[in-house]
């Protein structure tokens, strides 16, 4: 829901980044393979309940995120980048919450499945949708050039990423704040599903 807002201010200083980056010669996989490995140290220090530390390189790797899209728009496109940024995207977005489970099992357990479990439907639509959408030869520029056509939605990476930037703040609330965004999850797959049976049986 706030993708679209937020890009339009991260996105010229990501961009005139980038292109300093690409200048000296680091790829835009490279930055994708990078911030997915924070992004498991992040859970690692998570796990070891050192959540400030897991914060910070949270963040290091949500900016790696963002910054590899920047390498590639400065340089040239490829499928197999896009394929592998949406791939360790949900690498990553698996993580964290099983961080947060590995910490305390008893306490997080049920609801760090039922958000993982949220994660894996709502990504099921996104990317089903995608699928459909390439059949169609249909584009969308709604959250700038992608790789996969981007439905938008209430739950989106500014949702989730300050989502589980909150659990490592205020870990001891993690049960709840779970369960209230696996609850916008769903209810996004659910909108997906809806907007997908509108679009495609018009086609």
């Amino acid at each position: 829901m706030l993708d679209g807002a937020v890009r339009k201010i991260i996105d010229p200083p990501l961009d005139a980044c980038g292109r300093r980056v690409a200048a000296i010669g680091i790829s835009a996989d490279t930055v994708t393979v990078v911030g997915c490995v924070i992004g498991l140290a992040a859970a690692f220090a998570i796990w070891q309940h050192a959540y400030w530390i897991g914060l910070l390189l949270l963040l290091i790797s949500r900016f790696c995120d963002g910054l590899d899209g920047a390498i590639a728009k400065a340089t040239e496109t490829t499928d197999f980048g896009g394929y592998l940024d949406i791939v360790l995207d949900f690498v990553f977005y698996g993580a964290i919450p099983l961080g947060f489970i590995l910490a305390d099992p008893v306490a997080n357990g049920v609801a760090g499945a039922v958000l993982i479990f949220s994660f894996y439907v709502n990504g099921s639509t996104f990317l089903a949708f995608a699928i459909m959408a390439e059949r169609h030869d249909m584009h969308s520029t709604v959250r700038g050039e992608k790789s996969l056509y981007f439905t938008t939605g209430l739950a989106e990476g500014t949702e989730t990423i300050a989502v589980l930037s909150a659990f490592c703040i205020f870990p001891g609330s993690f049960t709840w704040i779970a369960y209230v965004y696996a609850a916008v999850c769903f209810y996004t797959a659910l909108s997906r599903i809806i907007l997908a049976g509108r679009v495609f049986n018009q086609r």
